[in-house]
């Protein structure tokens, strides 16, 4: 039985599942999860494992490893992509001053050059921060030619309450602009969850696809491989685009993203283990160990709220007041005391934060809770910088006996509007 969906992330750039005018949106926000990140080459490696047909490739962390790799590939062509969790690689720029993190060329001997340029050095794409991404591992892979582009994709439908299968003719560009253009030219298949892929679904899905002859059976028979990858790894999506053929008449998943369902991380461990967290924010990551979600800005009022909703409200009223908030750190549901003080240990640490704003709305959570571990943190870590907090809902005439009591320099607040003019108030005394 497949697992329920919960929460999904792109690993490069939104996909059709997740587009507001798309009919199939898949996830719900339940739990604040840190997602599972794969790099392009670990994505590639799930599906070779699975049967499923990609290019051959294989991955370097030394130039010398880099040239290596492409004598042994023996190609009449060969790409060389820098691995970071970031798009628009191939428009990048290194700051070795080498341009593009995507190069093709018919001459191995160049690649262990072009690695060199890339490995240590950062990349900036229009995904990345204005530093980059350093650039730890490149993949080196056999460059085939693609005589036709299509787009295919296995999702979680939450209408069917189950698996779907998306294809297009139209391939390697934005599905979404197919979609509002060509809606014609979108084309479903719903998966029964206990049967699985039938054989005439893949094929009609193959021909929908434009597959004719050998090709078509052969594009169905990666299908049902792509699929027995999405129920063995516990996938909430896998898009291939391209999903092409070469001239020389095979089927090859030219570029995947695939979305996992954390839930399943308990049964999922060698695929979770993957994950590259190299790339997070040290922050992020810290806070994703205590079940919380920490989202960084440029200001300086932290904020220290119970959910996404709540936490975009608090930011724009103390934008509204004159102040700028220097980030979110989101408790979620079922909190606990030492959630609350890890939260007020991270939130401390960041020297942009002048003042810390609290705004709880207690429904699943407990504000007593909530004020004995602010009471605990601001005691132990000896906090230095003004303390607003508002509470409201669930035990709060409790929770604000435990702050009264306290004797801690925190100022209380009515309201929401109450606790931002106070919190921007603070820093400018």
């Amino acid at each position: 039985f497949f697992p329920p969906v919960i929460a999904v992330k792109v690993l490069l750039q939104p996909t059709f599942a997740q587009m507001p005018m798309s009919p199939f949106r898949i996830g719900s926000w339940l739990t604040p999860r840190r997602w599972l990140n794969l790099q392009e080459y670990q994505s590639k490696k799930l599906m070779q494992d699975s049967g499923v047909a990609v290019q051959r490739f294989y991955v370097a962390n030394t130039a010398s490893d880099a040239l290596d790799a492409a004598k042994r590939l023996n190609a009449n062509e060969i790409v060389l992509k820098a691995q970071i969790l970031a798009g628009g690689r191939g428009k990048g720029v290194f700051d070795s001053g080498l341009k593009g993190g995507v190069h093709l060329t018919k001459d191995p001997a160049v690649v262990g050059d072009l690695a060199s340029k890339m490995l240590g050095f950062n990349l900036r794409t229009k995904q990345t921060s204005e530093e980059g991404v350093k650039v730890k591992t490149v993949m080196v892979a056999e460059a085939l030619d693609i005589s036709r582009e299509t787009y295919f994709a296995i999702l979680m439908d939450r209408s069917y309450n189950g698996p779907v299968m998306v294809g297009s003719p139209q391939g390697g560009v934005d599905i979404e602009e197919v979609a509002a253009s060509n809606p014609e030219l979108i084309f479903k298949e719903v998966i029964d969850i206990f049967e699985g892929v039938r054989d005439d679904q893949a094929l009609r899905m193959a021909a929908n696809l434009g597959f004719k002859g050998a090709l078509q059976r052969q594009a169905a028979d990666q299908i049902k491989r792509l699929y027995d990858l999405f129920l063995k790894v516990d996938a909430t999506q896998v898009e291939v685009n391209p999903f092409g053929e070469t001239p020389e008449g095979q089927v090859v998943c030219f570029d995947a993203k695939i979305n996992f369902d954390d839930n399943a991380e308990f049964r999922q461990k060698d695929v979770f283990a993957m994950d590259d967290m190299s790339e997070s924010d040290p922050i992020e990551t810290e806070a994703a160990k205590w079940g919380l979600k920490y989202i960084g800005m440029d200001g300086n009022i932290a904020c220290f709220v119970n959910g996404a909703g709540l936490a975009m409200a608090t930011c724009d009223i103390i934008d509204l007041h004159g102040g700028k908030p220097a980030n979110f750190l989101d408790l979620g549901g079922g909190v606990q005391e030492r959630q609350v003080y890890e939260a007020f240990k991270l939130l401390s640490a960041d020297s942009k934060v002048e003042a810390i704003l609290v705004n709880i709305f207690g429904g699943i959570v407990n504000c007593a809770i909530i004020a004995n571990g602010i009471t605990k943190a601001c005691r132990e870590l000896e906090l230095k910088v003004p303390l607003v907090v508002r509470l409201e809902g669930t035990n709060v005439h409790e929770a604000k006996r435990i702050l009264t009591e306290s004797g801690l320099p925190i100022t209380a607040a009515e309201n929401l509007d109450d606790a931002a003019v106070k919190a921007v108030a603070a820093i400018k005394k």
